[in-house]
């Protein structure tokens, strides 16, 4: 569960929403609307006021490192500060089939970050996100350099995340994506956030 409450950041909010355990929130709106800058307050990477809660968690009585474990953010660029993608896993075991349900090669994490393409990287970041097993996912446009078959495969993946409890907060230019995936659908314009009806 990921619930906002009164979230405020420069231009945007105050903003209010729940995510509850096991659903998708997807968050459109135009370029340049405060999207990715929504995401990263709820990390709490940008200066912002306002509460945040989690199931286990109330973000103001806890870490910063406790915070962003239980609720991961993959965004939009994905950092890389080694030469090969295994040493930024900390554990490989449980690795191998998530690789080919999001069509990954068996051997990716021996390969040089130099040589992934953006949409290689992506994909490894997502699961990077996964180590920690947060209790929420920040999703921003995690297929936007992804072909339409490998983009299902992320979604169904993401699927099988949300039937395990996870709630994702989703930000997407793709319609028909928030369609898919989200069971509430939030536009963010102006520095507001409204509910999209299906």
């Amino acid at each position: 569960m990921l619930k906002v409450t009164n979230l405020t950041r420069l231009h945007i909010g105050p903003v209010d929403f729940v995510v509850a355990n096991g659903e998708c929130v997807a968050i459109t709106g135009p370029s340049g609307s405060g999207k990715s800058v929504l995401l990263r307050s709820i990390v709490d990477l940008d200066p912002n006021s306002g509460e945040i809660q989690t199931d286990t968690l109330t973000r103001s009585k806890c870490s910063p490192i406790q915070w962003r474990k239980a609720v991961a953010m993959l965004p939009a660029e994905s950092g890389w500060w080694a030469d090969h993608v295994e040493t930024h896993f900390h554990n490989t075991e449980d690795l191998p089939p998530l690789l080919e349900q999001i069509a990954l090669h068996p051997d990716a994490l021996q390969w040089e970050v130099a040589h992934l393409s953006t949409g290689e990287k992506h994909r490894l970041a997502l699961l990077r996100c996964l180590e920690s097993k947060p209790e929420v996912l920040l999703l921003d446009e995690p297929t936007a350099a992804l072909d339409h078959a490998t983009t299902l495969q992320v979604e169904a993946l993401l699927g099988s995340i949300m039937a395990k409890g996870t709630s994702i907060v989703i930000v997407t230019h793709d319609p028909d994506q928030a369609t898919r995936l989200a069971n509430h659908h939030l536009h963010l314009e102006n520095g507001q956030l409204k509910e999209v009806s299906k």
